[in-house]
């Protein structure tokens, strides 16, 4: 019997993909990244001066807000505003938004600058943090156009570009871009974030239930930068039409 994953797709295929950028009025740059059922709004704000204890640098700075909207899961997630303090999974999800973005932003090109980048899932169905680092790059690049043609500065300073997608070891077989059925169940799950040109920003990986060798990562992440390539291509049919 051929290898079979929830949805029918094959172990190295990513779940569809469409990227609305424009999403928001308001925002200097933003996207609605949907993949599969996972949908996030990313958006970029931009702010002159930078945190007290960067003053006088010159250098920018990026940062990055997450969030669940509560009707967002199946189970109503309760927000945590309410709650009084930001759960542990928040605080980590943000903070990875947060320095796989700073990875490729040329600080001192940006100058005494914030940018805020605000990921809100409105339907999570597996991987939205890597559909977030997705979404928030192309929500940075399009506000850093902005600059551009408003003559604030004379080209984007960003060195790369910037993709994430989760792969895992589901049913005995490495696959990418796990959705909820197949996270939830998972052996081996793991978060990759690359860049353009290649380079590992940053691995996650925890073994649920067995450990994995050192062959099976091997696998998972060539799986990884070939999903983080088609994800790419999405995102550059938005970025380029800014170039």
């Amino acid at each position: 019997m051929a290898f079979e994953r929830p949805d029918g797709r094959s172990p190295g295929q990513i779940r569809p993909m469409k990227l609305t950028p424009g999403f928001l009025e308001y925002a200097d740059g933003s996207v609605l990244i949907e993949a599969g059922k996972t949908k996030v709004i990313c958006a970029a704000k931009i702010q002159d001066g930078v945190p007290n204890w960067m003053r006088g640098r010159g250098n920018g700075w990026v940062t990055a807000e997450y969030s669940l909207l509560p009707a967002s899961t199946p189970d109503r997630t309760s927000r945590e505003a309410v709650r009084g303090k930001q759960g542990g999974r928040t605080l980590e999800i943000q903070r990875l938004v947060g320095r796989s973005l700073r990875s490729i932003v040329d600080m001192r090109a940006l100058g005494e600058r914030t940018i805020w980048l605000d990921c809100d899932v409105i339907q999570a169905d597996g991987g939205t943090r890597c559909a977030s680092v997705s979404g928030a790059y192309v929500a940075l690049y399009l506000a850093l156009a902005h600059l551009v043609d408003e003559d604030y500065m004379a080209e984007i300073p960003l060195t790369d570009s910037l993709a994430a997608v989760s792969v895992g070891v589901w049913e005995g077989e490495p696959v990418l871009d796990l959705d909820y059925a197949e996270d939830s169940t998972a052996e081996v799950d793991m978060n990759v974030v690359m860049t353009g040109s290649g380079g590992i920003v940053e691995l996650q990986a925890t073994a649920e239930k067995n450990t994995f060798s050192r062959e099976t990562l091997d696998r998972l992440i060539d799986l990884a930068s070939s999903g983080i390539e088609d994800i790419m291509a999405e995102q550059l049919k938005v970025t380029a039409l800014r170039k």
